[in-house]
């Protein structure tokens, strides 16, 4: 029997229910770490202007269409945005059950590029051709199935409460886990991805509570791999300049030096307050190679300045501080993990794609997080704010 206000006589009737529903969603949305989205948009929209000014004169990369790298990094942001929000109604939980087959898929796209459908950029085997015009690279995606996966491993007795912290079995499963892409990652090669990948694994390890033996061991290990990996002559020999250059700055600055010696004499133009947007002469006149991927930055700090690139560090830094406060606040140990593992992937991609503009970190080929021009990252890194966002919502399990 109804009442007269429309509602049921159990308060259950449609009217409620669509109530409910729309306050469900508002809660989501009050629930929200805006600090992080709207320092996420920010950069995305700052990354816009500098990629169009990067390549707005480049007719060999654009085809005679000084828009073409813009919107395209514009419909990139967008379907990162679309990922996020996707990932936050799917929520982490939810994706917790389905690592297994994530960690399936990922595995298997690294290993494609082994295969003829894998194509060489910069060097770099570590692309899919997918189609005419698009690639894919499946390592930044790698970094999301890692973290997931070690956190599933590391997390699940804890958060049942049947031990304190993981033991040295459920670490050596994890570290399995995160060892066979990275090593399938490796023969590409493609070493930047690698170091990103090493960090999220100690950071992980750190924040589950594992025994501090892992940690300094796995960073002898580490020590010892990468002797190995000179001896063994396993880079190609661009990657070993890159390396020369970077112990040595004045080698060969027109040859294996000239990125980098490109790169900091167009920072150091900027002054104060750049050039001015579209007016930096380094940027301008193509002085600097992949000035809309690995060199961003450098567009930043030629034409706006220390200013305008203090702009893009604090909006990281933000991004950041706010990810650090969900990892803290959570109530459970996965979603501290997960959310650790983002932190390390952030924070040290955009210290080595910075550093190396400025000559104090080697050339590695990785991009700035959601400034670099590049799908395959830009959907990862929004997928990632999905994750974080959806520990900060807390859904709970039976939603």
């Amino acid at each position: 029997m109804a009442g007269t206000n429309g509602f049921s006589v159990s308060g259950y009737g449609p009217k409620r229910q669509g109530w409910t529903r729309a306050f469900a969603r508002d809660s989501v949305m009050r629930r929200l770490d805006w600090p992080i989205l709207l320092s996420s948009v920010l950069l995305s929209l700052i990354g816009a202007a500098l990629v169009y000014s990067a390549t707005r004169n480049r007719t060999e990369l654009n085809g005679g269409d000084p828009y073409f790298f813009l919107l395209r990094h514009l419909l990139n942001t967008g379907i990162g945005i679309a990922l996020m929000i996707g990932t936050i109604w799917l929520g982490h939980r939810t994706l917790r059950t389905a690592v297994p087959i994530l960690y399936g898929i990922s595995v298997l796209l690294v290993l494609l590029v082994l295969t003829p459908l894998g194509v060489t950029v910069n060097g770099a085997h570590a692309w899919i051709n997918i189609a005419a015009g698009f690639s894919l690279q499946p390592s930044e995606f790698v970094k999301i199935t890692i973290i997931l996966g070690m956190a599933m491993l590391l997390a699940t007795r804890v958060d049942a409460g049947d031990r304190e912290h993981p033991d040295n079995r459920v670490v050596l499963q994890s570290l399995g886990l995160a060892f066979v892409p990275i090593l399938i990652v490796l023969l590409m090669p493609d070493l930047g991805s690698v170091m990103v990948m090493v960090m999220i694994i100690l950071t992980v390890l750190v924040a589950s509570g594992a025994s501090h033996r892992w940690v300094l061991g796995l960073i002898g290990a580490g020590v010892l791999g990468a002797v190995a990996i000179w001896q063994l002559h396993i880079l190609d020999d661009y990657q070993i300049n890159r390396f020369a250059a970077f112990a040595n700055p004045d080698l060969d600055p027109a040859g294996v030096g000239y990125n980098t010696n490109q790169a900091r004499i167009a920072i150091g133009s900027g002054g104060l307050t750049g050039t001015g947007l579209f007016h930096g002469t380094q940027t301008t006149g193509q002085f600097v190679p992949e000035q809309q991927t690995d060199f961003v930055f450098t567009v930043a700090g030629e034409e706006l300045g220390f200013v305008g690139a203090a702009v893009i560090l604090l909006l990281l830094g933000v991004l950041l501080w706010r990810a650090c406060r969900i990892a803290r606040g959570t109530t459970e140990l996965y979603g501290t993990v997960v959310a650790a593992g983002i932190i390390a992937w952030f924070a040290f991609q955009a210290f080595e794609n910075i550093g190396m503009t400025l000559g104090i970190m080697p050339v590695a080929g990785l991009p700035l997080p959601f400034v670099s021009y590049g799908g395959s990252s830009m959907f990862a890194v929004w997928v990632a704010i999905g994750l974080l966002q959806s520990i900060r919502v807390q859904r709970p399990v039976s939603a």
